[in-house]
C-alpha cells in the first residue's frame, strides 16, 4: 500500500524485515521440534536458535539467482550457520514455513484492527450518548419520515461495530493455523507430532486436515471480513456526506485551519476524508472477490493465489487499518449543528407527525383507510402550497370534528418520539 494509506506498525507488520523474520521463527520451532523428538541433536537445535539469521541484501542476491524466495532465504540463513545449518527446513516444503509464517503476520495484523476497532468503539459511544436526545428529522428514501435523534443514529453504529469487532474475532481464530505437513499434505517427511510442537511453540492451531496448503477458505473469511468492516465504515461516512450537504448541514467532518477544499474555490469545505473511505471501501471489496477467487486451487496445491496474497493481505490490512483510525478521528472531532437540524425539521410543514394524526383519528373509531385519506390528502396541500400541516387540520372539518384543537395540536410534539429511546440505550448498555 502507497505511505499515504499507511500507518507504521502495521506497515511494519509486513515489512520484508518481519516477514522474513517470520519464516525464521517457523524454521527455528522446527528444528527444536526436531530436536525434543530425537532427530537432530539438542546442541545443534540451541545453536541455530542463537546464531541464525537472514540478510535483506543477500536474499535478494540469491532471488536473482534462484526465482524462488524460500531458496533464496534458506541460502541467507545458511550463511550465518555452520554445519548445523543442514538442519533448517529439514523435513518442510516451502508452504508449511510461507503459509505458517502469514497465519503468524495475519494474527499480529489482526490484533492491531481489534485495537482499532476499540478505539473506534469508545469514540462512537461517547458520541451516542452526548446527542442522545438532540432532534433531527429520521429520513427514509431521502425524504422526511418521522423525528429521530442523532444519537440514536449512532448507536445503530455502535451496534454494527460491536458485531464487526467479533466478526474480526472469530476469523483471528481461523486465521491463526499453521501447517507443518510436507509435500502434498501426508506428514510423511515431517509427522504430526511435529506440527503440533511447532503450531504449539507459535502460539498457532493446527490446519487439521491440509494439502500441501492451509485452505484458503480461511483466509477468503479474514479478506471478506475486512471488507464487511470497510462496507460498515463506508455506510457510516455516506451518512455523514448526506447530512454535510450545503442544504442539509447538520453534520460535517473536521476542517482544520489552513485546510483548503478546493483549488478554485476558496470556500469549499468538502467531505473529501469520509469520500476517501467510500472509495478505499471499494477496495477492499475487490480484495474480497480476489481472496474467494483463491479459495479453488489445482489439486493438492498451485500457486495462482501466491501473487495476488503478496499484495491482498499486506494491502486489504493497512488499507482498513486506516481508514478505521480516519474514521475514529473524523468522529472524535465530528461537527453537529443541532439548531440546524431543527430548522430542517420545519421544512416539511410538521408533516413529520401524519402518522400521530392518523393514529389519532383511527383511535376515534374511524377505519384506517378513511382516516388515512383525510390526513394524506392535507399532507399533500401542504408540500404543494407550502402551508403548515396543522393549520390544514384545524381548517377540515372532517379532522376537528373528531378531535378538538387542543388535542390536534398536543400530537404536535417533538417531545413524544423521545418517549423510548431510553430503551436501545440500556439494551447497548450505554
Amino acid at each position: 500500500m502507497i505511505p499515504r494509506y499507511s500507518r507504521p506498525e502495521m506497515a511494519a507488520v509486513w515489512s520484508d524485515q518481519a516477514k522474513f523474520q517470520r519464516w525464521l521463527d517457523v524454521e527455528v520451532a522446527a528444528c527444536e521440534a526436531w530436536a525434543e523428538l530425537g532427530e537432530i541433536p539438542r546442541e545443534a537445535a540451541a545453536k541455530i536458535r542463537r546464531d541464525a539469521r537472514f540478510d535483506l541484501a543477500k536474499i535478494d542476491e540469491y532471488l536473482a539467482i534462484t526465482h524462488h524466495d524460500v531458496t533464496a532465504f534458506l541460502r541467507s540463513v545458511a550463511d550465518s550457520l555452520g554445519e548445523e545449518g543442514r538442519y533448517v527446513h529439514y523435513g518442510l516444503t516451502s508452504s508449511d514455513v510461507w503459509d505458517t509464517a502469514t497465519g503468524l503476520q495475519l494474527r499480529d495484523a489482526c490484533d492491531l484492527l481489534l485495537k482499532d476497532i476499540d478505539a473506534l468503539s469508545v469514540v462512537l459511544e461517547r458520541q451516542a450518548v452526548a446527542y442522545r436526545d438532540t432532534l433531527c428529522a429520521g429520513r427514509t428514501h431521502g425524504v422526511h419520515a418521522e423525528p429521530t435523534t442523532f444519537g440514536l443514529k449512532l448507536t445503530v453504529w455502535v451496534d454494527e461495530m460491536r458485531r464487526n469487532r467479533a466478526r474480526l474475532a472469530a476469523a483471528r481464530d481461523v486465521i491463526a493455523v499453521g501447517a507443518i505437513s510436507g509435500t502434498v499434505g501426508t506428514h510423511a517427511s515431517c509427522p504430526p507430532q511435529l506440527e503440533e510442537l511447532v503450531c504449539a511453540k507459535l502460539g498457532l492451531g493446527i490446519e487439521a486436515a491440509s494439502t500441501q496448503v492451509i485452505q484458503r477458505d480461511r483466509h477468503a473469511q479474514f479478506v471478506t471480513t475486512l471488507a464487511l468492516i470497510g462496507a460498515s465504515l463506508e455506510k457510516f461516512a455516506t451518512e455523514i456526506r448526506a447530512l454535510q450537504k450545503s442544504e442539509v448541514r447538520e453534520a460535517e467532518e473536521p476542517f482544520d485551519e489552513g485546510q483548503t477544499g478546493s483549488s478554485a474555490m476558496p470556500h469549499k469545505r468538502n467531505p473529501e476524508k469520509c469520500e476517501r473511505i467510500t472509495g478505499l471501501a471499494r477496495v477492499l471489496r475487490g480484495y474480497a472477490l480476489t481472496s474467494m477467487e483463491n479459495v479453488a486451487l489445482w489439486h493438492e496445491r498451485d500457486i495462482s493465489h501466491s501473487s495476488t496474497e503478496r499484495i491482498v493481505f499486506p494491502d486489504a490490512c493497512l488499507v482498513l487499518d486506516y481508514v478505521l483510525n480516519l474514521f475514529t478521528g473524523i468522529m472524535e472531532r465530528l461537527i453537529v449543528y443541532p439548531e440546524h437540524m431543527k430548522e430542517n425539521l420545519e421544512r416539511s410543514f410538521g408533516l413529520v407527525f401524519s402518522q400521530r394524526v392518523l393514529l389519532a383519528l383511527i383511535a376515534t373509531g374511524l377505519s384506517r383507510q378513511d382516516a388515512y385519506a383525510i390526513v394524506q390528502r392535507n399532507a399533500m396541500t401542504a408540500w404543494k402550497k407550502h402551508t403548515p400541516f396543522l393549520e390544514l387540520l384545524l381548517a377540515d372539518d372532517a379532522v376537528t370534528s373528531r378531535l378538538p384543537e387542543q388535542e390536534l395540536r398536543a400530537l404536535f410534539d417533538y417531545g413524544w418520539y423521545l418517549t423510548n429511546i431510553g430503551a436501545t440505550y440500556e439494551r447497548l448498555g450505554l
